[in-house]
């Protein structure tokens, strides 16, 4: 087979289509993966083709200003007015980029299957110009938007690119979409065809713990916190003074928060910053900072998970059996955390003083119900086929 896959955004969805990309590639299939500058070094490690042609997610002053102007009008959040900028733009001029450099990129590649970012359209409707199958990855997008609204804008597009319109808002998902999670642990507010595979915890497999871990005090719970790796990437990659986008929180704020609450708590924390220096006082004597770690093996004796809530973040945490708090910021990352605290697996921090969190954390840590309900789902994970059944799986859907 010959594969084209995209990943765009944040590093994090490199990394959720790493395990697809790498089981191909070892089985001896052709991979290339299209993406940005920022998620190429995901790909670093493996025997794939990375092409760095995709165009960034650009949140423009004008952008920003007109959705500004349409939340002023129908009353809306800060939320919905910053998935009204996403999509804007997802829809719009970033979608037709990116048609445009595919389309110039499968002159050599010349696939038979496309594996897309969930926030890809423009590989969704090159797939219908080749007439090949087409789906997307793991993604907190997939799972919180809902085909039947989206197709109007698809339609849209599908105009400006003069290709046919569609009656069906399946024709998003044609063949379904790939999963790391039970179907009775979805995430996906809206039904489709899944393709679930066991979630990995090797993700970069040069990564490992630094030494100092193994001195921590294991006569208390241990506790990792981390921001994830879409809130740094904005900062870095905006101007100097810049604001961030409509519906998010300064990192350093967050952090903050993070870092005032567990140097309340009992435990033994270590919290993974991105780079970013916590706003507020200094962290207590058993809260250690760290640049980066590797979050899936930490993870793995981890009680506790205080976290963003991004879909990488919760699936691993899943795969780990490992009970979490969750404070989200943008985007897929409140309806995460809604979901967790549905299903059993932890709390959604909804109060955000660093007293509130802290004792949701000490709750979280005594509550046996929440870390048998955590263990039903990890088990329901381990039951998941292998990756690498994805090769046979896109095999069939070709033929």
């Amino acid at each position: 087979m010959r594969v084209l896959c995209t990943a765009t955004g944040s590093p994090s969805h490199g990394r959720a289509l790493l395990p697809l990309a790498r089981a191909l590639a070892g089985a001896g299939h052709a991979v290339t993966v299209a993406t940005t500058p920022e998620v190429a070094p995901v790909f670093a490690a493996d025997p794939v083709t990375v092409e760095t042609c995709l165009p960034r997610i650009d949140f423009g002053s004008g952008l920003q200003e007109n959705a500004d102007e349409a939340a002023d009008a129908d009353g809306m959040s800060d939320e919905d007015r910053h998935m009204r900028m996403l999509l804007d733009r997802l829809m719009g001029d970033m979608a037709v980029e990116s048609h445009e450099v595919l389309a110039e990129l499968v002159g050599t590649v010349r696939p038979d299957v496309i594996i897309r970012d969930g926030m890809d359209f423009g590989a969704c409707l090159l797939a219908e110009r080749l007439g090949i199958p087409q789906l997307p990855i793991p993604a907190g997008t997939v799972n919180m938007l809902d085909p039947e609204t989206l197709l109007p804008g698809l339609n849209k597009l599908r105009e400006r690119l003069e290709l046919p319109v569609q009656e069906k808002a399946g024709s998003l998902y044609p063949h379904g979409r790939f999963d790391y999670l039970p179907a009775a642990f979805s995430f996906a507010r809206f039904p489709t065809t899944v393709l679930a595979y066991r979630q990995t915890t090797v993700v970069d497999r040069t990564a490992g713990l630094p030494g100092w871990v193994a001195e921590l005090p294991t006569d208390r719970p241990l506790v990792f916190a981390a921001v994830g790796t879409a809130l740094p990437m904005f900062r870095e990659v905006l101007p100097e003074g810049a604001p961030l986008p409509v519906g998010m929180t300064d990192p350093a704020e967050q952090l903050g928060t993070i870092v005032a609450a567990l140097s309340q708590l009992d435990c033994t924390a270590v919290v993974a910053t991105g780079g970013i220096t916590p706003a507020g006082a200094e962290p207590a004597p058993h809260v250690r900072l760290t640049d980066r770690l590797a979050q899936p093996l930490l993870l793995e004796c981890a009680d506790l998970f205080l976290t963003h809530g991004g879909y990488n973040s919760v699936r691993e945490a899943v795969r780990t059996g490992t009970p979490m708090a969750v404070l989200p910021n943008f985007g897929d990352q409140l309806p995460n955390a809604q979901r967790v605290q549905e299903l059993g697996l932890g709390r959604h921090l909804t109060d955000t003083a660093p007293e509130a969190v802290a004792a949701v954390c000490r709750e979280i840590l005594d509550n046996r119900g929440i870390a048998a309900r955590m263990r039903q789902a990890q088990l329901a994970s381990l039951a998941l086929p292998d990756v690498g059944q994805v090769v046979d799986d896109l095999e069939k859907i070709i033929a």
